[in-house]
């Protein structure tokens, strides 16, 4: 990376690139945590963040905390905004697949052959909500189903039926179906990660425990993963990792009710991970946090990772010098760019307002 400070002009917008899928990246366990590349897009009219989401294979919570003060419905065309497509992986096995629901986000790792780079494929997730919230801990995956039915617990039943809008007892296969076309099941009981009918819900907590994806990455990890596969669920709002010489810190905002003190814990953190043998590496051990950038990213957790070891740089100056790429559908995109089956803004609002 090129040296940043506060001070550097922004970089020249001649050309732009096109932009760069951001589902599937090729690492280094031994020496790196940090995967993707930082994207900035102008507004086109018409969009909406949601919209923008989709395509860059984001969710809802990621695209709109990256980019605090802009509308999210009706966002001024022309703007700049900011698309958080650089991850810092989670503090986990890299094996199976991971779950951080601070993130809301899936990372699957995929068995390596010798002498390859390990390879992980991550989508964004819809996740529990407060009264329903998926649980954290390990579990695997017991089995595959194309097309399934929906058959809803007595419990939700219930909930469907006081708010006025009873649900049958099995809802079939199709378009309505909020399983969607592909389920992988959990050894958890009334547990799945699965597709959705409603796809601007994925980054939001809507489900009622269960995981939420993308109708196009339901059916891509599909085929990717096998029964038995492990699955781990953390809640990890704030991560740290390694990418060439330079610490990163990424902050998602904290789930409404994660009580932790994440002051605490990131302190700890920050002290166990110079004893790590990563941060051993090279020129690793003379890395010194900048405590003023640390603190900012802290303060206004945008999901962004940061370069925290990178002196007298402030966050907007780093946002400044991030690649501005066209506002298009990436190369090798999960998503087709279909709109006439993409939600209008008047349909959303009222989903929301539909919701128990």
């Amino acid at each position: 990376m090129t040296k940043l400070s506060a001070d550097s002009p922004a970089p020249a917008t001649l050309s732009l690139p096109i932009p760069i899928a951001s589902h599937e990246f090729s690492f280094d366990p031994a020496r790196e945590d940090v995967v993707g590349t930082l994207q900035v897009i102008t507004v086109r009219d018409e969009d909406t963040l949601s919209d923008i989401a989709r395509r860059f294979n984001l969710g809802y919570e990621e695209i709109v905390s990256a980019n605090p003060g802009v509308d999210p419905w009706f966002p001024k065309a022309g703007t700049e905004i900011i698309i958080p497509t650089q991850f810092v992986l989670p503090d986990a096995p890299r094996t199976g697949i991971v779950v951080n629901l601070a993130a809301m986000r899936l990372y699957y790792f995929p068995k390596a052959k010798a002498g390859e780079l390990q390879k992980v494929i991550t989508h964004p997730l819809g996740i529990g909500r407060v009264e329903w919230k998926t649980p954290e801990g390990t579990t695997r995956i017991t089995a595959k189903q194309e097309n399934p039915p929906w058959i809803p617990t007595p419990s939700i039943r219930k909930e469907y039926a006081k708010n006025g809008n009873p649900l049958p007892a099995i809802v079939p296969p199709g378009p309505d179906n909020p399983m969607g076309t592909h389920v992988l099941r959990l050894a958890w009981p009334s547990y799945a990660i699965h597709g959705t009918d409603k796809p601007p819900s994925i980054g939001l907590r809507g489900s009622h425990g269960c995981l939420r994806m993308y109708p196009e990455d339901i059916a891509h990890i599909y085929t990717e993963v096998s029964v038995g596969t492990p699955v781990r669920v953390v809640n990890q709002p704030r991560l740290l990792g390694w990418r060439g010489q330079t610490l990163y810190l990424q902050a998602y905002p904290i789930l409404e009710d994660d009580k932790r003190d994440h002051n605490r814990l990131l302190k700890k953190s920050l002290a166990t991970l110079r004893s790590t043998p990563k941060a051993k590496l090279d020129a690793r051990p003379q890395a010194t946090i900048n405590p003023i950038l640390l603190e900012e990213v802290i303060r206004n957790p945008r999901a962004l990772a940061v370069p925290i070891t990178y002196q007298h740089l402030t966050l907007q100056a780093y946002l400044d010098h991030a690649t501005r790429v066209q506002n298009t559908l990436p190369l090798n995109a999960t998503w087709d760019g279909d709109m006439s089956k993409q939600l209008t803004v008047t349909e959303v609002l009222e989903m929301a307002e539909n919701e128990p």
